[in-house]
Parts: C-alpha cells; sequence; structure tokens
C-alpha cells in the first residue's frame, strides 16, 4: 500500500492535479502561511520583519526541474534581482539565499552540471558582494554527485557556500564527515523526497537515528552546523552536542522553515540561539507546497480543514 507521502510527491509530479491545486482559490489561503508572497517586493517584507524580530532568513526563489536553458537563465536573473533588493537593506549573512540546482538546469541532458555551475556562479559572486552567501539545497539521491561538484566548484573562489545534506540517505553520515572541516556550511535535513530502501531508511526511527548520527558529525567537526528541523528532539540534542562540544552561540544555527512553529523560532532566538527561518516565495510554488503535505501529517489536515471550513 502507497504511503501518505508518496502519494502526495506523486502528486506533485502530475499536470493535471497541478492545475487543480492551484486553480482552487481556498488553496492560496494555505499556501500563504508557507510562501512568502510571489514577488520580490512581498518577500522584502516579510524579509524586514523578521530580521526585526531577531530572526535571520535563508531565500528561496521557487522553482525546479526547469526544462530548457531559458527557464534556467530566468531563475539565475530572479536571484540577481533579489540580492540587488537585499543589498540596501544591508543585513549581511542575516539575509543568506538558498537555490535548487535543477531551477538552473541541472537536469538538462548534455552538460547539465556545467550549465547550472555556470549559472549560479553569478549568483555567488553578487551573494558575496553584500557580504552573504549562498546555499545549494539537495534534491533527489541522483543529484547528490552532482550538487557537490558543483558546491566544490563555488568554494574555490566562495568558500561559505553553504551546503544540505539529507540525513534520510545512507551516503550522509559519510557526506557530512567530508564536509565537517573549517569554514564549511552544512545545513542538515531529514528528507522530503521519496527514496527507495536501496538509498535511504524507510522508517521514521531509522531517519531519526541517521539524523542524531550527521548531527553528531556536523557538531563535532570544525565547520559550521546549520540544524534544519522542526523536531524539539532533534533541536535539544543539537544544543546538548553544542554545548558538550563547547560551541559559541554563532557557531551554529537552527534553521526552520517559514510559516512553522514560528512560536518556537522566536522563542529559540530570544534564549540567544542562531536561528534562520526558510523563506520561499515566487509563483511557482506548487512543488514546494506539495512535499510541505508530504512531510507532516500536521500540515497536510491543516490544509483539509480549510478546505472543509470554506464549504
Amino acid at each position: 500500500m502507497l504511503s501518505q507521502k508518496t502519494l502526495l510527491l506523486g502528486a506533485s509530479r502530475r499536470p493535471g492535479l497541478r492545475r487543480l491545486v492551484t486553480g482552487t482559490p481556498v488553496t492560496r489561503r494555505v499556501v500563504d502561511r508557507f510562501v512568502a508572497g510571489e514577488t520580490l517586493d512581498e518577500v522584502l517584507s516579510v524579509v524586514r520583519r523578521l530580521t526585526a524580530e531577531g530572526l535571520a532568513v535563508t531565500l528561496d526563489h521557487l522553482g525546479e526541474g526547469v526544462t530548457d536553458r531559458a527557464e534556467a537563465v530566468r531563475s539565475r536573473d530572479a536571484y540577481l534581482a533579489l540580492l540587488d533588493g537585499l543589498a540596501p537593506l544591508r543585513l549581511g549573512r542575516a539575509a543568506e539565499v538558498s537555490v535548487k540546482l535543477s531551477a538552473f538546469g541541472q537536469a538538462l541532458p548534455g552538460g547539465g552540471t556545467d550549465l547550472a555551475l555556470e549559472l549560479v556562479r553569478p549568483v555567488a559572486e553578487a551573494a558575496s558582494a553584500i557580504d552573504t552567501t549562498v546555499t545549494l539545497d539537495m534534491e533527489e539521491s541522483t543529484t547528490v554527485d552532482s550538487t557537490l561538484a558543483v558546491l566544490a566548484e563555488l568554494r574555490r573562489d566562495h568558500p561559505g557556500t553553504g551546503a544540505v545534506l539529507q540525513a534520510a540517505l545512507h551516503r550522509t553520515e559519510d557526506d557530512a564527515a567530508a564536509l565537517a572541516v573549517p569554514g564549511s556550511r552544512v545545513r542538515l535535513v531529514k528528507g522530503a523526497y521519496d527514496e527507495p530502501p536501496s538509498v535511504a531508511w524507510q522508517s521514521p526511527a531509522d531517519v531519526d537515528a541517521a539524523y542524531a548520527r550527521c548531527l553528531g558529525v556536523l557538531m563535532r567537526g570544525p565547520g559550521h552546523p546549520m540544524v534544519g528541523s522542526h523536531d524539539p528532539r532533534m533541536v535539544d540534542l543539537a544544543q546538548r552536542l553544542a554545548a558538550e562540544y563547547g560551541r559559541t552561540p554563532d557557531s551554529w544555527e537552527v534553521q526552520m522553515l517559514h510559516g512553522i512553529r514560528t512560536d518556537e523560532q522566536r522563542r529559540l532566538a530570544a534564549e540567544g540561539l542562531c536561528v534562520r527561518t526558510y523563506v520561499p516565495y515566487g509563483a511557482d510554488w506548487y512543488g514546494y507546497f506539495m512535499r510541505r503535505l508530504a512531510e507532516r501529517p500536521a500540515n497536510l489536515r491543516f490544509f483539509l480543514r480549510s478546505l472543509v471550513s470554506t464549504h
């Protein structure tokens, strides 16, 4: 029997369902919980509000799996416009950007990795010019080697470029050890993609155990761990490990998604932790929205309640 996660992630790739969901007016109200608007002005307004509350941000212009070079170029240009918009705010590393390389042409045949590197490099340069940085989001397991190859190239000139690792993948503990080097920024997440047993842990308990092991590797190392989790147990473990290894508050951070556990984000920041909110925006929100529904039952219940309450 297919799991809820498998069904929802499968739905994210079906054009007919995409048209149905995106064309339903009530969906917009639910999406607004997770997505900070569709325009640059809207996301900059959210950035100003969150940073005034003591939260750092990482900004994601939504769009993935592009099918031609022109789309990939538009992704690059959207990020350049975003960084240009951030410049007058003078937030430095308090406002960074996250990119999905599939939005930069990574999956295109005949040199997609090279194209993604070509197009993301000016984004990294523009980020460095305003004293901030880029983090490369991780997508399906088939893209890990390509993404890490682009990371290595970007870090030659922009050593602060961040990486994301998914604890659900069997390989991640080794990848974490390889990336736990001085200056290395690594966001550890559980993983929101539907992966086969050959490459990924399947049970929540196994994924949690893998997350704890990988977090230990990163916290012991000399890099900058970014704890991407809403799980109170993992955040608590991160705090204990930081204390055990003598980490200063500026040597690691907690990252949570926009619209999820917002009160907890503020509480942790008030306690002196560096908390960064992952803020997505843009018109192409469907794939991101479906993954949020798939990864947490509470999100799906929230969506269904909203649908029922309008009828």
